[in-house]
């Protein structure tokens, strides 16, 4: 364990690289502490901080700047989070694509890194079912949602129904699972499917799973704003590969909405630091994340992306405010 001296170099230290962006050394360190403490005194804690893994001396330079481990002590446990007076902020009650496009240039622009939204799961729910007859064996399946979201898909079936058939199974459809969210389609079928016309049994069962389809599609986009925000970070500018890295992660998404789902499991904003696990690729970067609600239900998460020199203070405050904002404007829609 630290002692109450150490914790409050490390906060020096920290708070210092992340202001000027280069290594601290001891003389700077024994000056901006606020402790009496000699330059001597100063090299011996860094010392054991050092050994401790929590900060390291870059090349041959005589400062020490913050490790993943360090970072992770100080946003755990030394950083205060001021009630800092930001804009006025808005995002007016839309349909949920403009939301989440306004909400990520919100977040590119508060903290000129980059802002991204996870769009909003869709509630597996539907109001309205209806099949057309495409060719022999073709349907193409129309599902349309509560708040009016449509869905299409085509489906191959081993009948090929008649269009009258295709009218009748979808009124039987409409009539008796209206309102019931796919899941509880799902398991009405199970226990239904025996007395179910065999017709109206297989053509429910194939909207099921053309909308569970649709669904599990819809979780995978994600908006992101902001990105050339990292060609004016020195951390980036100055190392070419670290910005290629950082686009390409950028380009592919896959790893952002990995990390935008785990933080979609907790309450609250989230700090993912680079190198101190495989959830962000890796080192220069840390993601400040959080949760947010359309009528109290989690369905998706937003956040920002930057340099792990980051005011972390700020972006907690910035991110905090979009999710509630986000999760106003989505749960009032019209």
């Amino acid at each position: 364990m630290l002692d109450e001296r150490a914790k409050l170099l490390l906060k020096a230290l920290v708070e210092r690289y992340i202001a000027d962006g280069q290594p601290v050394g001891s003389r700077t360190l024994s000056r901006s502490s606020g402790l009496e403490l000699s330059p001597a005194t100063v090299r011996n804690v860094m010392a054991d901080l050092e050994e401790l893994g929590l900060i390291v001396s870059p090349h041959t330079s005589a400062g020490r700047v913050p490790t993943a481990r360090g970072y992770r002590l100080f946003v755990d446990t030394m950083l205060t989070v001021q009630q800092e007076q930001l804009p006025d902020l808005q995002i007016r009650p839309e349909q949920p694509q403009k939301v989440i496009a306004h909400a990520a240039q919100m977040l590119s622009d508060l903290s000129q890194f980059v802002g991204v939204v996870m769009a909003p799961r869709r509630a597996s729910v539907f109001r309205h079912v209806e099949f057309l007859r495409l060719s022999d064996r073709r349907v193409l399946v129309i599902i349309v949602s509560p708040d009016g979201d449509v869905q299409n898909r085509v489906i191959f079936t081993e009948t090929d129904y008649t269009q009258s058939q295709l009218v009748e199974a979808a009124n039987f459809l409409n009539a008796h699972y209206s309102g019931l969210t796919m899941e509880q389609v799902r398991e009405r079928l199970k226990t239904e499917v025996e007395t179910l016309r065999a017709e109206i049994a297989q053509l429910m069962q194939a909207a099921v799973e053309a909308s569970s389809e649709a669904m599990s599609e819809s979780r995978d986009e994600v908006v992101i704003s902001g990105e050339r925000n990292l060609l004016s970070v020195s951390d980036f500018s100055s190392d070419m590969d670290n910005l290629r890295r950082a686009f390409t992660l950028f380009e592919q998404k896959t790893q952002i909405l990995r990390l935008l789902d785990i933080s979609s499991r907790a309450e609250g904003v989230r700090i993912f630091i680079g190198g101190e696990s495989h959830v962000v690729p890796f080192e220069e970067l840390s993601v400040v994340s959080a949760p947010y609600e359309v009528d109290g239900q989690v369905v998706g998460t937003l956040g920002v992306i930057g340099p792990t020199r980051m005011p972390y203070d700020r972006m907690i405050r910035i991110v905090d405010i979009t999710s509630k904002l986000v999760s106003n404007a989505l749960s009032h829609r019209a």
